[in-house]
């Protein structure tokens, strides 16, 4: 299996990073992918896949929640990153109007930017949204020149807004929100066309039932991949065959 968004890099992973890694290798997760959030996550990232070097690959990007008055000099210390390093993924990027919407303007200028060096560097896209898909949909397909892939990590959105990301092309990264009672996917979760679903934890947060509230990793993906199973009444063994060979091929990840 491929846990496909993890920020094992965070600080919540100081004391046992080790341990957490070897629970997920035990389980048969081979691959970790990273995605950056700001300047301050490139050093512990960057230092995570040395550690990891077969299992994490780092991607590059400004996540919207960091967005702020200082967008020019952020993104141009980000993109000098692209040249300095070989990355997966541009990432994570996009729109959150959850928690603030002072810089609403500033992140729609840093999600196009960063969609435009996507387009630039040949890599796929992990987009994150929060109160904010339909607006990421008008801004992704105003970019969309037929070369754009990517992934909505962390969905949780409508059968008819996963069909609209999957027209443009894009993937759904499906998460511990799958398995949460009153999270609505067990209504969008036999919906959906598996050949655009991916597997990710986004740890250390929203870990699956029954850890919920609890610091989220990757061996808790097992989880995840069980809901999916169980939802569409299928082997576990098929789903994480099918989405980790949608990863692959996503990110380009050699095996």
């Amino acid at each position: 299996m491929i846990d496909s968004h993890a920020h094992i890099y965070a600080k919540e992973f100081d004391e046992d990073r080790n341990e957490v890694v070897q629970r997920a290798l035990d389980i048969g997760i081979n691959k970790i992918l990273l995605p950056n959030i700001d300047l301050n996550s490139i050093e512990p990232m960057l230092a995570t896949e040395a550690a990891y070097p077969a299992v994490c690959h780092s991607m590059m990007g400004l996540h919207p929640c960091y967005v702020n008055g200082n967008i020019t000099q952020d993104l141009e210390i980000i993109r000098g990153w692209f040249e300095k390093h070989d990355f997966i993924a541009v990432g994570e990027i996009g729109i959150d109007l959850y928690w603030d919407k002072t810089f609403q303007a500033e992140q729609e200028y840093a999600f196009r930017t960063q969609l435009q060096w996507a387009k630039e560097l040949k890599l796929p896209v992990v987009i994150h949204t929060r109160d904010s898909i339909d607006q990421t949909l008008n801004i992704l397909a105003s970019e969309q020149d037929g070369t754009l892939t990517g992934v909505f990590h962390c969905f949780g959105g409508s059968i008819q807004q996963a069909q609209a990301i999957n027209t443009l092309g894009f993937h759904l990264g499906i998460g511990g929100v799958s398995t949460f009672k009153n999270g609505g996917m067990d209504k969008v979760i036999p919906q959906l066309d598996l050949n655009y679903v991916i597997l990710e934890t986004d740890c250390p947060y929203l870990a699956p039932t029954p850890h919920r509230g609890k610091r989220n990793e990757p061996s808790f993906m097992q989880l995840v991949a069980q809901r999916i199973a169980d939802l569409r009444e299928m082997n576990i063994e098929d789903v994480t065959q099918l989405t980790d060979r949608n990863t692959h091929a996503l990110f380009n990840l050699e095996d």
